[in-house]
């Protein structure tokens, strides 16, 4: 082995050494099967009881032998704390005790990389289960999600995680889609910049960030999961790659995981086009690619365009996948078979070594001073595993008050006809399927519905109170009545006419409908869980209709994971709360706002439909995609992209802009007041849209490009003054490249997409000007106070 004779230890430990030059020796010094080894993992499941991980049996994969594996090491470690319930200190200990075995058992003493899910919370028995991410997208607040990444980071590092796979930077092209809770939403400018900042968030606490799903998975035919995407190349450039361009540029994500779908023919996972050339030697990405589990397998079962495991191998080495997810196949013996027999170049799996090995270099896993031991067991007796149990919390208070945050910002007030905020009713009528339904403020990637499921029995780790727990706790001289009436999706009718008769004996009637998340087919709503139409599950709309058919005014509230057509409950329903999976605090901040505790602020991240049948439909449409004399589908939503109510009223007044015309590669600046001209403080939030009259190739009627909140008390004003770069009006032209053309916009300032407030009409003259992914990406957005307001 190659030893520095100054320090005495090997080159690849030496941390005085660059990383690069570490990284080449190590290399130099590993056989074919121990360079193999560091690109695959293993899932395994923590022991409760503080031993060694266990190999996990997946009904996709056959048994995995450890002792055969480790002598030339190992990648990765899969899920080990995601995998089974276990206490959060003893699952610490165990990951720590296989780490250490892991180690002595390799000659070169390399630990495995742990990966984790991460989606709306550390999928981790007894962890802070926040909010998913659309309701991120409906707080339009990336500052606040950048701390709830943060703190996801630092739990999951102080248990010896390295790394996370989130965030979902997907575009909701079809609401049918199961996946759609895990998405930020239908816009890109709004999933880049939130899903940047959870980025910039999970990165800051030392955890690997993974973006996925690279790429169009989101936009599959008719909404089903896996499904061939159908998109043409400029969809591709302008609506689906931006978010994840942004958040390797400007948050700095280590890791991309391949999407599971083919774009006209051509599988992600074998997209050499997409995962090198646009990702690494375009945009400069220098991180993992990892394969979304199981991908690489697929090109042999399911897209059919490898004949055997190591051509699937092959193919995807090539590509540009580093690390095969989770657990070892293609990448195993195959890929070592074939580079025996010279089928692939040994130099790529050199290449995607030389990635994984770096990212464990500067990980701290090659130092010298590595220690299996993660931060929250620092200075603990490791030898007393009883002793440790209930030693790590991983749901403070801190996490619970940022999850409550993150929830309250992300309610949306749809429709509200002055019934909200109540005033202290005596009697309220609860109904509705997930009124006394704890689960029902979960997402599909939190633990107890990813994982508790499958583990009947065992608490669910984390306080979930009931939306009746703490309406009763809000309104504590009411009587509530609690009548389920229907089931999620049971279609039972049988407990509607007991609903109907509470209501009549109430003064309002609060009826909670919408969604229940789980993994293919377990749910309503999450992965593998499509729809054929948006209409609400089971018979919840007949028990809807039935309650507007009464005198007592109904509040209808919707915790979903995708929006619905609610039927007449548009026009009919006293007011509409919509809440996406908002998490263990979820209902307090339903709760709040129903009283006027907290003002409303959330925006819709996607637009609520007012067909069922009318998908694929979103906002970010061109003329052909919006409503005509042509076509007896009406697309026009309920509530639009970007809508949302609030206890307040706001005037927009006093526009300015600073120029009329400005070059194509200039800016222009414009300025207006917004004020509070309401009783009750309040947010506004001031969304930007470009409208691009007239271009050479389609375009969007209008598409956001900047978006700030707005904090205002009772007469309180504040001016905002807005730089528009000409970058933001940049698309992909006829020849494939981003071009900036001279001619008129408009920048519409507005309160949603169907309600501009201002509208600002600059034009862009000079040449035609072509930028790429180093163009300006975002608008400056200044507030000040008014003075005298």
């Amino acid at each position: 082995m190659a030893v520095d004779n100054t320090t005495g230890i090997s080159l690849w430990n030496d941390p005085t050494l660059s990383v690069t030059v570490r990284v080449d020796a190590l290399i130099d010094a590993m056989t074919v099967q121990e360079k193999i080894a560091q690109l695959y993992g293993v899932w395994v499941g923590a022991s409760d009881q503080g031993g060694e991980v266990a190999p996990h049996q997946h009904d996709m994969e056959e048994a995995v032998d450890l002792d055969a594996l480790l002598p030339d090491g190992l990648g990765q470690l899969t899920r080990p704390f995601g995998t089974v319930p276990v206490d959060p200190a003893l699952g610490a200990l165990s990951l720590a005790r296989t780490q250490s075995r892991i180690a002595a058992t390799n000659r070169f003493g390399i630990p495995a990389l742990a990966h984790d899910e991460c989606l709306a919370g550390f999928a981790a028995w007894g962890a802070t289960a926040y909010p998913v991410p659309l309701s991120w997208g409906a707080t339009f607040d990336p500052d606040t999600v950048r701390r709830m990444a943060a703190a996801i980071g630092r739990d999951m590092r102080a248990v010896g995680v390295h790394q996370g796979l989130a965030p979902v930077l997907d575009v909701v092209r079809d609401a049918r889609w199961g996946r759609v809770e895990e998405t930020i939403g239908e816009d890109p400018y709004l999933v880049g910049t939130i899903g940047t900042a959870y980025v910039q968030g999970l990165e800051s606490a030392g955890i690997v960030a993974t973006l996925k799903h690279f790429a169009g998975y989101s936009a599959s035919r008719a909404g089903r999961n896996l499904a061939p995407a159908s998109v043409g190349p400029r969809e591709r450039a302008d609506v689906l790659l931006p978010p994840f361009e942004m958040a390797i540029r400007e948050g700095g994500a280590r890791s991309v995981m391949n999407a599971y779908t083919d774009t006209d023919g051509m599988p992600s996972a074998a997209d050499e086009d997409l995962l090198t050339g646009l990702l690494r030697d375009t945009w400069g990405f220098d991180g993992t690619v990892v394969a979304d589990y199981f991908a690489i397998a697929f090109l042999k079962t399911l897209h059919g365009i490898a004949a055997d495991w190591a051509g699937a191998a092959g193919t995807a080495l090539r590509a540009g996948i580093d690390v095969e997810l989770p657990n070892v196949k293609t990448y195993g013996a195959p890929l070592a078979e074939a580079v025996a027999d010279g089928r692939v170049p040994e130099a790529l799996v050199d290449r995607a070594l030389r990635r994984t090995l770096t990212q464990k270099a500067l990980l701290g896993l090659l130092d010298p001073d590595w220690s299996p031991v993660p931060a929250a067991l620092d200075g603990v007796d490791l030898d007393d595993p009883a002793a440790l149990r209930g030693r790590i919390d991983l749901d403070g208070p801190e996490n619970r008050a940022l999850a409550r945050t993150i929830a309250e910002e992300a309610v949306v007030l749809l429709s509200n006809d002055g019934t909200l905020p109540l005033e202290r009713p005596r009697r309220i009528a609860l109904l509705g399927p997930n009124a006394d339904e704890p689960v029902a403020v979960l997402g599909c990637y939190s633990f107890p519905q990813h994982i508790g499921v499958r583990h009947p029995g065992t608490p669910l780790g984390i306080e979930l109170p009931t939306l009746r727990d703490t309406l009763a706790a809000e309104f504590p001289d009411t009587e509530i009545t609690v009548a389920r009436g229907t089931g999620i999706d049971d279609g039972d009718l049988s407990g509607i006419r007991e609903a109907t008769r509470v209501a009549r004996e109430a003064d309002i009637a609060l009826v909670v409908l919408g969604d229940r998340a789980g993994l293919f087919g377990r749910g309503t709503t999450g992965e593998g869980c499509d729809v054929d139409s948006l209409v609400l599950p089971g018979a919840q709309q007949q028990l809807l209709d039935a309650l507007l058919d009464l005198e007592t005014p109904v509040v209808t509230v919707l915790l979903a994971g995708r929006p619905y057509a609610v039927g007449r409950a548009v026009e009919e329903s006293a007011a509409i709360v919509q809440s996406f999976f908002p998490g263990e605090e979820g209902t307090h901040a339903i709760a709040g706002v129903l009283s006027g505790r907290t003002h409303p602020s959330g925006r819709l991240p996607v637009s609520v439909p007012r067909r069922p049948g009318s998908q694929p439909a979103t906002y970010l449409g061109a003329r052909l995609a919006h409503v005509s004399e042509v076509s007896t589908i009406d697309p026009t939503p309920a509530f639009a992209f970007g809508h949302g109510l609030s206890y307040t009223r706001f005037d927009w007044t006093d526009l300015t802009v600073d120029v009329q015309e400005a070059p194509t590669d200039s800016e222009f600046t414009l300025a207006f007041t917004v004020r509070n001209t309401g009783e009750r403080s309040g947010t506004e939030v001031v969304q930007l849209y470009l409208h691009d009259p007239v271009a050479s190739v389609v375009q969007p009627v209008q598409r956001l490009v900047g978006y700030t909140r707005v904090d205002l008390e009772p007469g309180e004003a504040r001016r905002l003054r807005v730089t528009v770069p000409a970058d933001l009006a940049s698309f992909t032209g006829r020849d494939g490249r981003r071009v900036v053309e001279p001619g008129e916009l408009e920048v519409r300032l507005a309160a949603s997409s169907a309600d501009p407030r201002l509208t600002a009409r600059v034009t862009l003259t000079g040449a035609e000007r072509h930028v790429d992914h180093t163009r300006r990406l975002h608008a400056t957005i200044g507030q000040e106070p008014v003075a005298g307001a």
